[in-house]
């Protein structure tokens, strides 16, 4: 598993990170962990995942705010940020803030895996 691609998990909730890590482990990916905004940009900054999965609803700097900062940061610009939420109202701010994917909760672990293939598949010129 030296090889798998590495995937930032950025979500308050443990139950979330967990069932999440799971998916992703069965999948063949590396799950990384951020318990909140700050901690989020700072962990991408760190180990410049492969992808990162965003929850929009969380205390202190939210997932838009959170994708915010990292669009702006040259460091973390191109990584693509999948967004994490209950509220399908959600999904159209987080993909004009520069979301690839939005998944909504409570997700389907396939969904979230399915996202993350999209988003890693090679541009077809």
């Amino acid at each position: 598993m030296d090889d798998s691609k590495q995937i930032l998990i950025v979500d308050d909730e443990h139950d979330i990170r967990d069932g999440v890590s799971y998916w992703l482990r069965a999948a063949g990916f590396s799950p990384l962990f951020a318990k909140d905004g700050p901690s989020g940009i700072e962990a991408a900054k760190r180990s410049h995942p492969d992808v990162i999965l965003l929850d929009v609803q969380m205390p202190e700097k939210d997932g838009l705010d959170t994708l915010h900062d990292l669009r702006m940061d040259p460091a973390t610009s191109e990584i693509p940020v999948i967004m994490l939420s209950a509220s399908l109202s959600d999904e159209y701010r987080a993909l004009d803030a520069g979301a690839r994917f939005f998944v909504q909760k409570p997700y389907e672990g396939y969904r979230i895996i399915s996202a993350i293939h999209a988003v890693l598949m090679p541009v077809l010129a």
